[in-house]
């Protein structure tokens, strides 16, 4: 019963938005680029004939008009419309900050502090 309700909430969503869009999970790989980040998504899945579960990965470009994604982030990007030759997709939510990121940003403040 609980499952229904959450169906349908989430159709009623993505309609008001025009359609149904795709959405993934994944982890930022990069930031080098200007309003783009490069999230590396993993697959698991059973082979056919000999049943062990497989792990493959693909990556995504990503637009992120803030740029606040930072890498080792876990992120939920979402399918949009073409915007440029390799980005189909937009950052959605930063679902979890790495700790990687916040340990570069001290460093970097201490050193500017010094100057």
């Amino acid at each position: 019963m609980d499952d229904t309700t959450v169906n349908s909430t989430e159709q009623t969503t993505g309609t008001a938005a025009g359609g149904r869009r795709n959405e993934k999970v994944g982890q930022v790989v990069s930031t080098k680029m200007q309003k783009t980040i490069v999230v590396e998504i993993e697959m698991r899945k059973a082979h056919p004939k000999y049943k062990r579960v497989m792990k493959s990965n693909k990556k995504f470009y990503a637009h992120d008009e803030q740029n606040s994604a930072r890498v080792g982030d876990m992120v939920r990007i979402r399918e949009t419309r073409p915007l440029s030759k390799l980005k189909r997709w937009t950052l959605e939510e930063i679902i979890r900050r790495s700790a990687l990121s916040s340990l570069e940003e001290k460093p970097v403040a201490a050193e500017v502090a010094a100057k």
